[in-house]
């Protein structure tokens, strides 16, 4: 060991229940940070695809997002699943027992590998954009010009990968080291470049002859490179923002490239589903997959904004804890997020499927986006929205089997979940369109929800007892409050739409009825039956105000 080795070990431990209980303090303030960041890049997601919803055909949409799909999907493995399931447990352990320079050398070496394997994945991607998109949109070839087209947009939107497998790494250190704001607002500058891209490049495009809808691609692109280059303050004001460097020898990159390569087979199964939901939607027409992927981006915003920056907040956390071997720590720090995950969650689930027709008809019918996209549209919400609190439980159990250093177990579990949806897919595809694949996502992510909470009861037995009480009582009393609020907000939706005009403004109250009976009621709700999630997430945002006016 080196004096400089010595001289940054870390300090002597506090007691493992007070770091417990301190990091589940800090968890909250945290996720909000995290959430913060998230809701600002969702709300600016949210206006993009407004926009695109109302300025390019559907013909134009379903190409892109099938294009966008292949090198998004390779995040997995390259991205955030490489930095979840390796990069972050193995840094943050470094941290933990070896010191900040170790920890910096392992990020650099981990840098290096990273990079390599970005670039090999890039080049081939475009190389091979042609199979690739036959491969996922095999039913366009009945329209000839949408495939050529979804080629072109694959093979240059391709690059993403790079800048967004880069982006997550440095996202990696910067979550390690608990500064979690640059990582959380930095997504945010790719709506912000997209959106830019689809005002203003279409109409320069098509006056120089080329496909209007590539302004969608270099948007992305564009994007891509600020959320590199916004990182790279914050990486060099914690010392993290050095040369990469190539070391296969290294233990820890060995260690990163053993815990990534069961998520090899993993990506694997996430393509299979992948390739045959966006497969069987090209089959389905015009449309399909554009119905589909806005239901899926109304159902991400609040999975985003605190569910998905739980997680985030949470797994450095988990991975000090499962490294120090505190494991009855390790179980009360994920019952707490899990529980503070499913007070948004369930909510969210209940009411964008009690009010799916308004808030898409409040949304986005307007300008190409008419009466009968917002119809299919919210067919679709209805059963992916009330998959939500699904997709929530698996978001913060996976980092559990990741931090106790088990990347394993939630890659046979998407093997099974795969096959429930392969299942149902194929059988509701025919009679329900689209509709039947979104029901196919719901039920097969219910399927993968309850193999994943089985399998970590029976390893963290520290989640039984009490801990499981207590989280089942929680959950039984956010369920109350949001069916009941839910049945509200559907109330006044139908009855502000019985008097509200055809106008835009007509169109917007229904769902504005909707969205303060909800809120409003959830919360009384919520109050009547003692929910402590609500009393600890009130205490923090009072505190916040409090701070900020005085």
């Amino acid at each position: 060991m080196t004096a400089g080795e010595t001289a940054s070990a870390p300090p002597p431990a506090a007691p493992a229940g007070t770091r417990g209980a301190d990091e589940r303090r800090q968890l909250v303030k945290r996720a909000g940070i995290v959430g913060l960041g998230t809701l600002a890049s969702r709300v600016l997601g949210l206006a993009r695809d407004v926009v695109l919803a109302a300025l390019f055909r559907r013909d134009e949409t379903d190409a892109f997002f099938v294009a966008f799909t292949i090198p998004n999907a390779l995040r997995q493995l390259l991205g955030e699943g490489a930095v979840a399931s390796a990069v972050v447990p193995i840094l943050t352990g470094t941290l933990e027992t070896d010191g900040d320079e170790a920890a910096q050398r392992f990020f650099a070496r981990a840098r290096g590998a990273s990079l390599v394997a970005l670039t090999v994945v890039t080049v081939l991607g475009m190389l091979f954009a042609r199979p690739l998109t036959d491969l996922f949109a095999d039913g366009y070839r009945a329209r000839p010009e949408e495939f050529e087209r979804t080629v072109a947009m694959t093979r240059w939107v391709f690059p993403y990968i790079f800048f967004m497998g880069t982006a997550a790494l440095g996202a990696a250190a910067l979550n390690a080291k608990r500064a979690f704001g640059v990582a959380a607002f930095a997504p945010g500058l790719l709506n912000v470049a997209w959106l830019a891209a689809a005002i203003a490049l279409p109409g320069i495009l098509e006056r120089n002859g080329i496909d209007r809808a590539q302004a969608l691609t270099i948007g992305v692109l564009a994007g891509g490179v600020l959320q590199v280059v916004a990182q790279w303050p914050a990486l060099r004001r914690i010392g993290y923002l050095t040369r990469p460097r190539l070391d296969f020898s290294d233990p820890k990159v060995r260690e990163m490239g053993r815990r990534i390569a069961p998520m090899a087979f993993g990506i694997g199964v996430y393509y299979v589903d992948l390739t045959l939901s966006r497969r069987f939607l090209s089959e389905l027409g015009p449309g399909a997959q554009s119905y589909f992927t806005w239901a899926m981006r109304l159902c991400d915003f609040p999975q985003g904004i605190f569910v998905m920056a739980l997680s985030t907040a949470a797994l450095p956390s988990l991975s000090a804890l499962a490294a120090r071997g505190e494991r009855g720590e390790l179980a009360q720090t994920f019952t707490h997020g899990l529980k503070l995950a499913l007070f948004v969650a369930l909510p969210a689930s209940t009411l964008l499927a009690a009010c799916a027709h308004p808030i898409v008809v409040a949304l986005f019918q307007r300008g190409q986006f008419g009466a009968v996209a917002a119809d299919e549209t919210a067919h679709a919400l209805l059963w992916q929205g009330a998959a939500v609190w699904t997709v929530a439980v698996v978001r913060q159990t996976v980092p559990v089997f990741y931090a106790l250093g088990d990347s394993k177990t939630p890659v046979w579990i998407s093997a099974i979940d795969l096959l429930a949806f392969i299942a149902l897919a194929v059988t509701l595809r025919g009679p329900l369109g689209h509709v039947g694949i979104s029901i196919a996502v719901a039920g097969s992510s219910a399927v993968q929800m309850a193999l994943l909470v089985v399998v970590l009861r029976l390893r963290l037995p520290e989640l039984g007892g009490a801990v499981s009480r207590d989280l089942l009582v929680s959950a039984a009393r956010t369920t109350f409050a949001s069916v009941v609020a839910a049945a509200f907000a559907a109330g006044s939706a139908i009855l502000v739409a019985r008097v509200a005009g055809d106008g835009a403004i007509g169109r917007l109250l229904p769902a504005a009825a909707a969205g303060i009976a909800f809120l409003a009621t959830f919360v009384l709700a919520a109050h009547m039956v003692g929910s402590t999630e609500l009393r600890e997430l009130g205490q923090g945002l009072a505190r916040r105000l409090r701070r900020r006016l005085g």
